[in-house]
């Protein structure tokens, strides 16, 4: 696999943007990285605003964090992301993808916060696009025990919740590690308004189970699947053909996460009315 270094840049740039833009980062926050060819690796700089990089400001660096080849005077005094080593491990467990974002959606690191988890079957989108949605235990930001905290799940998952830290996301490009997170977030503000709502309401089984063929079918399966899926949605294979690949920790949930009801808990008309009174009232306050 080899990327343009030159375009790499300019799409860096422009996910970069997409990003602040999106509201998934802001100031610093964030980063981005390409893999360019075996043992070398396009990174966003530390202490930079990800949403007005110029393709200049970008680093590359090999498969152990070291600088490879000349400077440009744009980014001679700029050091890689503090964030580099979670990148790594990434590229260092995943030989198929070609880009890495890491982001800081705020719903996404809202619900970890609560203990929701979003491994749940909600959204057909997400379980297409996505797979089963793990947290990790929280690890402190830019340190070892981060990126030991996700070497077993970005293994298995595309998409991974940093539990009150934020998103790592992974793809073939930086767009489509992008896509990701967008489906992620989105995903998440869909388990968000469930919550106030007071409603859980996954998919079926059997509906997963359509949605997990389509997900075959596209080539976007991961190793160990099945065994995720029957955990999280009751979508189980064969007795006794459960796989044994993935370690027990590795789908992690935090102690605080608790359904939010047995089963589905529908609204009356009525109650619906006045939780939305409640709402418009906290929001804009008493017109009158």
């Amino acid at each position: 696999m080899r990327t343009d270094e030159h375009q790499a840049r300019r799409e860096i740039v422009r996910i970069g943007r997409l990003l602040y833009e999106k509201g998934f980062i802001s100031a610093s926050d964030g980063n981005i990285s390409v893999r360019l060819e075996p043992g070398r690796i396009l990174i966003t700089p530390s202490g930079l605003h990800k949403g007005f990089l110029e393709p200049e400001h970008m680093l590359v660096v090999d498969e152990e964090g070291r600088p490879v080849g000349p400077r440009l005077s744009a980014n001679r005094h700029l050091k890689p992301t503090s964030e580099l080593p979670m990148h790594l491990e990434a590229y260092r467990q995943r030989p198929d993808i070609g880009a890495v974002v890491h982001a800081h959606p705020p719903i996404t690191i809202a619900l970890s916060i609560a203990g929701i988890s979003l491994s749940e079957c909600l959204v057909p989108e997400a379980i297409v696009m996505l797979g089963i949605i793990p947290t990790t235990r929280y690890a402190t930001p830019s340190s070892e025990e981060n990126r030991h905290a996700i070497r077993h799940l970005i293994s298995y998952h595309d998409a991974i919740v940093l539990q009150r830290h934020g998103s790592l996301t992974v793809g073939n490009d930086v767009m489509q590690a992008f896509m990701r997170l967008e489906t992620l977030e989105q995903h998440a503000r869909i388990a968000f308004m469930l919550a106030q709502l007071g409603v859980r309401s996954p998919l079926p089984a059997a509906e997963v189970e359509k949605l997990l063929r389509m997900r075959q079918q596209m080539g976007m399966a991961r190793p160990g699947e099945a065994e995720r899926f029957c955990q999280a949605c009751g979508v189980c294979h064969d007795e006794g053909a459960h796989l044994q690949a993935i370690p027990n920790d590795s789908l992690y949930v935090s102690p605080a996460a608790q359904p939010l009801a047995p089963s589905i808990t529908p609204l009356d008309p009525a109650g619906i009315r006045d939780l939305v009174s409640q709402v418009v009232h906290k929001t804009l306050g008493d017109a009158s």
